[in-house]
């Protein structure tokens, strides 16, 4: 016994359609793990570079669109009471 060929055809239909979407998603997943690696590799660079401006100008912050810099100031600890 077999079912009706129009059922088959749906079913075979289906199947494709499944397995296509399958393999996009691979895709797609296979580019985010590429770009996730390539962002933490910038983030590194960022800190590295971060490190660096500090060792030279100390805690400051930076306007990106002009370079101009303004000295973070540091919030005095207070004494602790025993």
């Amino acid at each position: 016994m077999k079912i009706k060929e129009e059922q088959l055809k749906k079913i075979q239909e289906q199947q494709k359609a499944l397995n296509s979407i399958m393999h996009e998603v691979g895709v797609l997943e296979a580019q985010k793990h590429g770009l996730l690696h390539k962002f933490a590799g910038i983030n590194q660079e960022v800190e590295d570079v971060k490190s660096e401006l500090e060792k030279e100008y100390g805690a400051v912050n930076i306007n990106l669109e002009t370079g101009e810099y303004t000295e973070i100031e540091k919030e005095q600890e207070l004494s602790k009471v025993d």
